[in-house]
């Protein structure tokens, strides 16, 4: 396999204090639509239209990030939880037990009854 050599990015690559392009621009939107598909708790009541740098670009990311993450987490143990009650739910007896006469005389009866409709 041939190795590819990747150069590091240069050190003015991320400067925190430089605008925001529209390419983070648009990244900052679609996090903030994200974001308000979470539960209240979870969000970061951050207003986007005041993010200005790449550094608050990159603090917001982190924080909505990490609150996605927390909800998915929180959410996958209350799941859990319920998986439980619901396999424990499942063991109980069923109520109606009959000897299956009663499905015989209804099959009995739709049978004549078809039959009686081709006539």
């Amino acid at each position: 396999m041939t190795l590819i050599h990747v150069p590091r990015p240069p050190k003015s690559a991320m400067n925190p204090d430089r605008p925001v392009s529209s390419l983070l621009r648009t990244q900052i939107e679609h996090l903030h639509e994200a974001e308000q598909r979470l539960p209240l708790r979870y969000r970061t009541n951050i207003y986007v239209n005041a993010i200005k740098t790449q550094g608050e670009a990159a603090q917001y990311s982190r924080e909505v990030t990490e609150a996605i993450q927390n909800a998915h987490g929180d959410a996958a143990a209350a799941r859990a939880g319920r998986v439980i009650d619901i396999a424990a739910g499942a063991h109980e007896p069923t109520a109606n037990k009959g000897t299956g006469a009663s499905k015989r005389k209804k099959k009995e009866k739709k049978s004549t009854v078809k039959g009686e409709r081709r006539k």
